[in-house]
């Protein structure tokens, strides 16, 4: 089924074209995949990045929206990735980038493309893990830039993912959430014997 890629805000979008389109417009050099880049480059498939704040006591994950990423295409295959976030004059450019993000959510989402079920694909960032899942949100008429994950969206940890857990695998919100939630508690402090 059809994943239904939900539509990033156009002045996000915007910005991201203004950085392909103006050098001096980015703070920063572009990555070594755009400067190499023959022909043109697009961004396409624009993904809202959540962020895990914490994990209820019942379960539940609260979650805040970081920003829109972008993968930018060139020719056949994306060859780096956009950020823009959120800021108080509204949405801001923040940086290219490039690493093996880029090709694992490529193939997270054609392995999404394939399943029986539609979802809404989204990133769910798990900071103090290193973690970066694939969120494959059930409600496809949602907007893409609100809401918690449902007990059974499917999480899919991308590559490089943390020991333990496996890539590439889909897992539903009830069954990886412990999983986390057990990563993210800190080990009680042993006291010393008097």
């Amino acid at each position: 089924m059809p994943l239904h890629v939900p539509p990033a805000p156009s002045p996000a979008l915007r910005t991201v074209l203004t950085a392909l389109g103006s050098p001096t417009a980015v703070r920063e050099a572009r990555t070594p995949s755009l400067r190499m880049a023959q022909g043109p480059v697009t961004p396409e498939l624009p993904l809202p990045v959540h962020v895990l704040d914490r994990i209820a006591p019942a379960g539940a994950a609260t979650t805040r929206l970081a920003g829109w990423r972008f993968l930018i295409r060139c020719g056949d295959r994306s060859v780096a990735a956009a950020e823009t976030m959120l800021t108080p004059d509204g949405w801001a450019f923040s940086h290219f980038f490039e690493g093996p993000y880029i090709a694992s959510t490529e193939r997270a989402l054609r392995h999404a493309e394939n399943m029986s079920q539609s979802y809404q694909p989204r990133l769910l960032s798990v900071p103090e893990l290193y973690m970066l899942t694939l969120w494959l949100h059930g409600d496809c008429a949602a907007d893409g830039a609100t809401g918690h994950p449902a007990a059974t969206d499917l999480l899919v940890p991308l590559a490089p993912a943390p020991p333990g857990i496996a890539a590439h695998r889909p897992h539903r919100v009830a069954e990886l959430l412990p999983v986390l939630t057990h990563r993210l508690t800190p080990a009680p402090l042993l006291s010393s014997p008097a």
